[in-house]
């Protein structure tokens, strides 16, 4: 009870009293006789009690222009059960309607509930420093760019910034769905929404509270039902199409009965009208048309999706429609980006190579001093794999060669270190090394000391992610990077990857996507995923773009369709595999919801069945549908 709101408690309230009364009625006649023109008024109690708001409804949405909907059709169903002298049935009919509009309405608050308490992750207040050194408690949004807030153990970081003092644990679950913390100190970036676990953080604000990571990301999930799956639009136009016919025939099979009953003598009726009359034929039309209303298709698909979205979210993947998910459920082709992706996105030293007579320890420091004052991911690789403080006096007359290397002093001797061209522009013998990579090589006052490997290391995860896609219903797998042939194809063959296009500018991506996307058949949709920040064109112009590693990244969050909030690229398989269980369960709920419909319509139109089964294949149909619907929030066996 205490989970009800209070219009909930309000309706459990009228069902019950109506209940009550319904049941005392039925009991009267058993211990005083009624008379019939008792009956009306003692049934219309429970009646209006339980329905005058569907009767108001269809009355208001009437004058309003707004004749076919569900509220119509059972003001009408009970309205009319009441003409035929079916009382009880009328009461009975309106009583379980509303019991299964109460379950349903529950049943999709639960579901927003869940949602809203997941994505619970945008702070009342901040603690802003003021000049003097004391806070203040203050709106989020009242904090300007620049200023400086406070963040104690068990706050959520209110906004965007970077933390000037302190250093702590940041619990990043809300928004990746990953239960490892992650460790910030001064000079690291924050963002809103992640919760500080054990020290203080002084935080310096990089943008205001409409542009922060957590008003992006709930923004975001709160217009993803505007964008409609191929679906959801079509039980929208099936609804408004679907109640007006059925309207149409339940008064055919009302009215042309009758009229044959009253124009044809006995002897020319055919077989089915033998031994019925008008009030029988109503009461068939009335049966039909309760059968007839469309909740369980118009509750329990937008709500299939709603869950959907939903549960991606609690993985740390944002799907910003439903159209989206549609559209991921029915992905054949992922076509990857290499570089953050698939790879861990930094050069590391994986082998070295001295020549005689030369150590690798060496050999490494000649590179790393050489390489000490650029900032190319390459250098930097080099001196994190010397690990030692290098001090950049021993280094003098450096220079830059573009598309070559560099050349210095270091303690007096002139060293190189770059490509094979470098090497042959000063005639210097070098060997070839055929391991993947990038190879750096070195020379002493001339003469070859070696040369060294470096590697963009596939991310650990990568490894299984393909065969997750493949599990998933993936058929082909394609990876397109700007890196040399042979380190594209060595990265390709350890993940199992099926198709490699190497040596690509992005406008090249671009036009490989439109190939694979002209070969692909019709019904199939192409996936990229890729980092949402270089590759902004081609998340654009697959059919749907995944960027992953979006974490504070504003990017992503506008380039593409689904948002992976963390680098794990085995959460890519984790999103296919929710896509198509939401599809699924959207499909079970329309050829369930049709298939029962149609049988009970039938039985109807047939004088087989009763208002009983009538109310089944409306709310009973219904319950199961959202029951059935509300299985998409359940995402845990997709968190491993």
């Amino acid at each position: 009870m205490n989970n009800l709101t209070r219009k909930q408690r309000k309706m459990l309230y009228r069902i019950l009293a109506a209940a009550a009364l319904l049941i005392a009625v039925k009991l009267l006649p058993n211990l005083f006789p009624v008379p019939r023109w008792m009956e009306i008024p003692l049934y219309l109690a429970p009646y209006l009690i339980i329905g005058w708001d569907v009767l108001w409804k269809a009355v208001r949405n009437i004058l309003n222009g707004q004749v076919f909907d569900e509220n119509f059709l059972m003001a009408l169903a009970t309205v009319g059960a009441f003409a035929t002298g079916e009382y009880a049935e009328a009461v009975f009919v309106m009583l379980f309607y509303q019991t299964g509009e109460l379950f349903q309405d529950y049943a999709v608050g639960k579901s927003r509930q869940s949602i809203a308490a997941l994505m619970d992750i945008r702070p009342d207040t901040a603690n802003l420093e003021l000049e003097d050194g004391s806070l203040e408690e203050v709106d989020p949004e009242d904090v300007e760019v620049g200023a400086v807030v406070v963040v104690r153990p068990g706050e959520r970081v209110p906004l965007d910034g970077e933390v000037l003092e302190g250093a702590s644990a940041l619990d990043t679950a809300a928004l990746t769905g990953e239960s490892a913390p992650r460790d910030v100190g001064a000079g690291d970036a924050v963002i809103s929404g992640c919760v500080n676990q054990s020290g203080l953080l002084r935080v310096k604000v990089t943008k205001p509270c409409e542009e922060s990571t957590v008003s992006k990301i709930l923004d975001l999930v709160e217009n993803a039902g505007e964008k409609k799956a191929a679906s959801e639009n079509f039980i929208t136009r099936f609804a408004r199409y679907y109640t007006p016919c059925v309207v149409i025939a339940a008064t055919a099979l009302f009215l042309l009965p009758t009229i044959a009953l009253a124009l044809l003598p006995a002897s020319a009726q055919p077989a089915f009208l033998a031994g019925t009359d008008w009030t029988g034929w109503l009461h068939r039309a009335l049966i039909f048309l309760v059968i007839s209303c469309p909740c369980a298709l118009v509750i329990s698909v937008p709500l299939s999706f709603f869950g959907g979205i939903g549960g991606a979210s609690k993985c740390g993947i944002l799907v910003k429609g439903s159209n989206y998910l549609e559209t991921l459920a029915r992905t054949e082709t992922v076509v990857f980006d290499k570089t953050g992706t698939l790879t861990q996105g930094s050069f590391t030293v994986t082998a070295l190579h001295p020549a005689e007579g030369v150590t690798k320890d060496a050999l490494l420091e000649a590179a790393a001093l050489a390489e000490s004052w650029s900032s190319h991911p390459i250098s930097v690789s080099l001196r994190r794999a010397c690990g030692k403080d290098l001090d950049p006096s021993r280094v003098t007359d450096v220079e830059e060669i573009a598309g070559h290397g560099v050349t210095a002093k270091v303690d007096g001797k002139a060293v190189s270190a770059g490509n094979s061209r470098l090497m042959e522009k000063e005639g210097v013998q070098w060997e070839p090394c055929d391991l993947p990579g990038t190879i750096v090589h070195v020379t002493v006052e001339g003469r070859y000391a070696g040369h060294i490997l470096i590697s963009d290391l596939p991310k650990p995860e990568a490894k299984t992610l393909v065969e997750g896609l493949k599990a998933a219903g993936v058929k082909k797998t394609v990876m397109l990077t700007g890196d040399t042939e042979a380190a594209a194809k060595a990265v390709a063959r350890d993940l199992g990857i099926d198709e490699v296009h190497a040596q690509l500018l992005p406008a090249d991506k671009v036009e490989r996507v439109e190939d694979l996307l002209a070969k692909k058949s019709p019904n199939a949709a192409l996936a990229f995923v890729g980092d949402g920040i270089n590759d902004a064109p081609v998340l654009t112009r697959a059919d749907v773009g995944i960027a992953m590693g979006a974490l504070g990244s504003d990017a992503a969050i506008e380039a593409a369709d689904v948002v992976l909030m963390d680098d794990n690229p085995a959460k890519i398989a984790a999103a296919m595999r929710i896509s198509r269980k939401t599809l699924r369960i959207v499909k079970q709920n329309i050829w369930f919801a049709l298939g029962v419909k149609g049988a009970v319509l039938l039985l109807g139109a047939f004088g087989v069945a009763t208002m009983w089964e009538a109310v089944f294949a409306d709310v009973g149909v219904a319950f199961l549908a959202i029951l059935n619907a509300m299985r998409c929030l359940q995402v845990e066996e997709f968190k491993k």
